[in-house]
């Protein structure tokens, strides 16, 4: 073919696919090709007769009841699910098996061993297509995994390698090759990927254990920095970078806590305090001096979540929990005393009322006993009538989906009438001094 009267780019590509074509006239003029591609299709054959028939056997046996979620079971359903790789690796198990007799009879298994990169190939892409979920592996899988084994199965993946590593990229007085940067981004993505998915089971396994929520929020707050912490420095381990040159970058990081980020180094020091003394934690109902209030639903590094009665979430500074007064109202469970004020008349006798009230408030389921049973006091003498108010404790808040005063009044109210002791409005007398106006 001549080749001078087009343009340069089509010689290179004819000099890349060359040793190509020569290869196939070689594999079709060859009598030990032509035997290794009928072992392949028997191979091929062998593993979908094969497949066939055990695939259905190996469901049953391994699909587990419903109603189980034991760890067997899940370890059941997870093989499960690596059933549609069973014919390209039985082709390549048949395949491996040929190559060894076409070896020894031809000493030649070049199309053969082509044969098996191709079956590892297709393995790689149902494994991406069909049995991989999670959508970054999903990704990672297609536009790494796949391109990767379609390289090798043609056997262009040593090339590449090694073109990759002999480009540099230059940066100032950094250096480094391509292929070490490609390295580091595959592995820097499945680090932090097994470390999310690492975070997240023992996140939800420490969920699990009985103790205390601060102890608990603590915990799983060191899982997550050491999880990382160990992903971070394998990552660094794998591009090649010295861990001591990261000295300079701790003093660097030191230098910007000391002067721009000493309130973030605050919080998040303050955050550690609060998990380790457990004043304050996942559950409780705080009141901070700022005037916020809520129920501490979540407590990150650098804040705590506080969400309202009406369904707000308000982000505190750790700081604030540790430099001002806080009031915890549920220490996780503790009782709360409340009281309800209210009047009766002047003609009533008042001696009766405290056994009225504090009997009618006792039969309300939440109301406790202990520390203290209902309690009603006389608290003075009104304009218009004679003010008591009756003490009771409950384990709650007094807000939100709990009404423990409203329910007391409606208890006072009802016993106040069952007795026919009358509840005054307000009364006023008004003295008239001489004559009335004509």
């Amino acid at each position: 073919m001549d080749l001078d009267n087009l343009p340069p780019i089509f010689g290179q590509a004819f000099e890349m696919i060359e040793p190509g074509i020569e290869l196939a006239q070689r594999w079709l003029l060859s009598p030990a090709a032509w035997s290794q591609f009928a072992l392949l299709i028997v191979a091929y054959i062998l593993a979908v007769i094969i497949t066939r028939r055990l695939s259905p056997t190996l469901s049953r046996l391994l699909t587990p009841p419903s109603d189980q979620e034991h760890i067997i079971a899940q370890t059941r359903r997870f093989v499960l699910i690596f059933l549609p790789l069973l014919l390209p690796l039985f082709a390549y198990v048949f395949t491996a098996i040929g190559e060894q007799v076409v070896r020894s009879l031809f000493d030649s298994g070049a199309v053969i061993a082509f044969g098996k990169r191709v079956f590892l190939f297709i393995a790689a892409r149902i494994l991406v297509k069909h049995i991989i979920k999670d959508p970054f592996l999903k990704l990672l899988g297609k536009y790494v995994l796949i391109p990767a084994m379609a390289l090798y199965a043609v056997g262009l993946l040593d090339d590449v390698t090694v073109a990759l590593n002999e480009t540099v990229v230059n940066l100032g007085n950094i250096s480094f090759s391509v292929m070490s940067l490609v390295r580091g981004a595959i592995a820097g993505s499945l680090l932090f990927w097994l470390g999310r998915w690492s975070n997240d089971q023992s996140s939800a396994y420490i969920s699990k254990q009985d103790m205390r929520p601060s102890t608990r929020e603590l915990a799983i707050k060191a899982a997550e920095i050491t999880i990382f912490g160990v992903a971070f420095l394998l990552l660094m381990n794998i591009m090649g970078i010295n861990l001591s040159t990261l000295a300079v970058l701790g003093g660097a990081i030191g230098v910007g806590l000391g002067f721009g980020l000493q309130k973030i180094a605050a919080n998040f020091i303050s955050g550690v305090i609060l998990l380790l003394e457990g004043q304050a934690t996942v559950g409780d109902y705080v009141e901070l001096d700022g005037g916020e209030s809520g129920t501490i639903v979540k407590m990150t590094a650098r804040a705590t979540i506080l969400e309202t009665f009406d369904g707000r979430w308000i982000v505190v500074p750790n700081e604030d929990f540790i430099t001002t007064r806080v009031v915890n109202l549920s220490d996780q469970g503790s009782a709360n005393r409340y009281e309800a004020a209210f009047s009766v008349s002047y003609d009533t006798d008042i001696n009766l009322v405290p056994d009225i009230i504090e009997k009618a408030v006792s039969t309300h389921p939440d109301v406790l006993q202990m520390p203290e049973p209902p309690d009603c006091e006389l608290r003075g003498f009104g304009d218009s009538g004679i003010d008591f108010a009756v003490e009771f404790w409950v384990n709650g808040i007094d807000d939100g989906k709990n009404k423990y005063t409203s329910d007391v009044l409606f208890l006072i109210w009802n016993a106040l009438k069952d007795h026919d002791i009358e509840i005054p409005y307000p009364q006023r007398v008004v003295e008239i001094k001489g004559q009335l106006p004509q």
